[in-house]
């Protein structure tokens, strides 16, 4: 396994592959769910390439990333273990350098859920990504069904862009309790970790829903929601039932649609989804 720092050492490798480059992007601080998409871009691809970046641009001024849990050496070692062949370990001067303008913009399907929570967010995950496709060149990206927004914002830009590369979604991988795995768990108390279950907890009420045959979106988010208030470390930021595509609220779910939502669990902040057919 190479560990890459800069963007020539990991163009002058990429030449050297000659089949098929998975890609996984991810910003470090890796679990189950960031190995689950390296398995598969394992079994996918002749070679894997890694990138462990915490992106600024992605992150509010409000927001956590001097605090983002961060353990490279940690990292490189389950790297190690699923056999990646590239780890892409770039420095911020690296990857934004002096006089750094030109920023990606990926309209309507950013200005809704995260978007509208998190102004910027999206411009900063479309440029970063943008960026590491061209410095990787890979075939296909993976990418974890958790962040389905992020997934639907990547897959319009490739598609608008003519980039060319196969997006692989990977299913959420969740603990024993239901918890998605998310980096930003580290934050949460034992009490906490057990009041975010709510989160799981919620979007199988919406599929259960679904199921036993609800069409009404408002009906499902009106549940949701109560089941979300009755837990007491619980702070709703939003729930949605959208359009799986465009993510536009429905009113009657006539079409693939996913659930999602953000919940401040104490001082932590989590999203998870659940596609609904």
């Amino acid at each position: 396994m190479r560990v890459v720092k800069t963007i020539s050492e990991m163009r002058a490798l990429r030449r050297k592959f000659t089949g098929a480059v998975g890609f996984v992007p991810t910003m470090g601080y890796l679990h189950e769910g960031h190995l689950a998409l390296v398995k598969r871009a394992k079994m996918e691809n002749s070679a894997v390439v890694v990138s462990i970046y915490v992106n600024p641009t992605q992150f509010g001024p409000k927001e956590d990333f001097r605090t983002y849990p961060r353990d490279l050496d940690r990292d490189l070692g389950l790297l190690q273990g699923e056999g990646a062949d590239i780890v892409f370990v770039p420095s911020d001067d690296e990857m934004y350098p002096h006089r750094f303008s030109t920023w990606v913009d990926v309209e309507k399907v950013t200005e809704r859920l995260e978007g509208a929570s998190r102004p910027g967010h999206f411009r900063g995950v479309a440029t970063v990504v943008a960026k590491l496709f061209n410095i990787v060149q890979p075939n296909r990206a993976y990418f974890g069904q958790k962040d389905a927004q992020q997934v639907v914002v990547i897959k319009r830009m490739v598609a608008d862009l003519n980039m060319g590369i196969e997006i692989v979604v990977v299913p959420t991988v969740r603990e024993s309790n239901g918890l998605a795995m998310s980096s930003r768990n580290i934050y949460l108390n034992t009490r906490e970790r057990e009041a975010a279950t709510v989160l799981f907890k919620a979007l199988t009420l919406a599929k259960q829903l679904r199921h036993d045959g609800e069409r009404d979106a408002d009906k499902i988010r009106q549940r949701m929601a109560a089941l979300i208030r009755g837990e007491p470390l619980a702070q709703i930021d939003y729930v949605s039932i959208a359009d799986a595509e465009t993510l536009e609220e429905l009113s009657s779910i006539d079409r693939p649609a996913v659930a999602s939502l953000a919940v401040r669990i104490g001082k932590t902040r989590l999203i998870d989804n659940m596609p609904l057919g």
